[in-house]
């Protein structure tokens, strides 16, 4: 389980810090707020229901103002749109520390009263995108920050698993944001339980894949739990708004730079999408990446490296063993140097539009060329044509979020147990964006040089093939006999 790291206790519901309450933590000091009106909620599981409102279509296009009469009287405000707003106690907000974020945490405060508890997963984006959470949740009124660092998780438990598996999205895709939001997930439902949260909320828009992969998660782990997704609320329909709306609400704007691109990081892949993009005949600009080289500027000399694997799984690269989010973290460095894993792609989006995107992928792209080539030695024929049709089904239940799914469970114990002998060593030369298998070797190689030599052997002789295409090609020989009247 990963190391939590929680910024300040769990805030009580009725206490005023006001600062002058410092709880200690190695990562810095929160205060909190008075919890606003009811204990209770007029919630049930995830369905938002107040009661004892009977509300007439007039009554649906205004903004009620909740008026809390007491501790124990619950409150509801109705959206502009018609939506119900009830009292929540506490919920898990995933935060990354941007504008949109940052606007969500005194927006839940303000129309569900309730406090805020800032989690961040770190999947491998950065530091840089760590930097700074502290000050910013706290000028944004969360009452506790939790920090997880997921990366060996992340990698052992969703990477590789699917990289065993073979699941590859509509041809391209190699599932990267799809990978990371289920084990994000899984955690803030960690998180909900150990601070007593109610609820969870999500920045996702409501035009994407990620408010399917994070919810479908939240369902299968912890039913109960009450979701809030602000995008799908509230009136604020872009950046503009989101600016006024934090500083009437006294919020520090984020003042990094905002990029012209969407992009969403993790150790496995840099995605972008957005700005010039959204225009499928448009090439990518040379400054957009940012994990790899253009090929054309990689090394003019190629570089080989032996890939480790043992039963589907890599576990050393030119045979030091490594962990698994470091083995990636190397083979990122070293793809990405000679310009490996970029892909360009028009998607079909789980909700039914289509998109475009880019994606930087150099270590998983070398992974995948070295478990597919590997597995050439190891499974018979048979075996790989199911083994390809079942990972399209793979794939695409990680891409629409059903990674707690019965069906993914039941088909990743399948492809553990036919990956069982996939072990051995693969090698690679990497030159100017190309990965190209040089060798391959594996105790349970089904190769056999003594059956497949051209020269003569005791186990295969060749005359036997004759009578074999006889009988092979006996119906293609009776259909013509029948079309020509023999």
């Amino acid at each position: 389980m990963a190391q939590l790291n929680a910024i300040s206790h769990s805030c009580s519901p009725n206490l005023v810090c006001n600062g002058t309450r410092k709880p200690e933590s190695h990562l810095g000091k929160l205060s909190c707020w008075r919890k606003i009106g009811a204990s209770s909620n007029g919630f049930n599981g995830n369905a938002f229901v107040h009661n004892n409102v009977n509300l007439t279509q007039a009554s649906r296009n205004k903004v009620i103002q909740a008026v809390v009469a007491s501790e124990n009287e619950a409150e509801a405000s109705v959206s502009p749109k018609g939506g119900l707003r009830g009292k929540l106690n506490k919920v898990v907000l995933a935060y990354s520390g941007g504008l949109d974020t940052s606007v969500i945490v005194p927006w839940l405060r303000e129309n569900y009263g309730c406090e805020v508890v800032c989690f961040t997963a770190d999947v491998g984006q950065g530091v840089m995108e760590l930097d700074g959470l502290e000050a910013k949740a706290k000028a944004s009124g969360a009452c506790q920050l939790v920090v997880k660092d997921l990366q060996e998780e992340f990698v052992k438990d969703y990477i590789f698993p699917c990289l065993r598996a073979g699941a590859i999205y509509e041809r391209k895709y190699l599932l990267g944001t799809s990978m990371a939001r289920p084990v994000i997930a899984k955690a803030m439902v960690d998180v909900a339980k150990e601070v007593g949260a109610d609820a969870v909320s999500h920045g996702c828009t409501g035009k994407g894949n990620d408010q399917v992969r994070f919810e479908l998660t939240f369902f299968a782990l912890n039913p109960e739990l009450n979701v809030v997704a602000p995008w799908r609320e509230w009136e604020i329909t872009g950046r503009e708004d989101a600016i006024e709306y934090a500083k009437k609400h006294n919020v520090p704007v984020p003042v990094t730079k905002k990029s012209i691109y969407s992009r969403d990081r993790n150790l496995w892949h840099l995605s972008h999408e957005g700005d010039i993009l959204e225009d499928p005949a448009n090439e990518p600009l040379k400054d957009m990446y940012m994990m790899s080289v253009d090929p054309e500027d990689a090394p003019n000399e190629p570089e080989y490296i032996e890939i480790g694997i043992v039963s589907g799984i890599p576990i050393s690269v030119n045979g030091k063993a490594l962990s698994p989010a470091t083995l990636l973290s190397q083979l990122n460095e070293i793809g990405g140097k000679h310009g490996i894993g970029r892909i360009d792609m028009v998607e079909n989006r789980l909700v039914g539009m289509k998109s475009r995107g880019v994606y930087e992928t150099p270590g998983g792209t070398i992974l995948f060329s070295a478990v597919r080539e590997l597995e050439s030695l190891t499974l018979d024929r048979e075996t790989i044509q199911v083994k390809d049709q079942l990972a399209l089904k793979y794939a695409e239940l990680v891409y629409a979020g059903r990674w707690f799914d019965p069906l993914r469970e039941s088909m990743d114990e399948f492809m553990k147990k036919i990956t069982e002998t996939t072990t051995g060593s693969v090698t690679l030369k990497l030159y100017k964006g190309s990965v190209t298998v040089t060798g391959r070797t594996s105790p349970y190689s089904l190769y056999r040089q003594d059956i497949s030599s051209f020269e003569s052997g005791q186990i295969y002789d060749q005359a036997d093939a004759a009578g074999f295409i006889k009988l092979y090609g006996l119906p293609m020989r009776v259909r013509a006999m029948l079309e020509k009247g023999i």
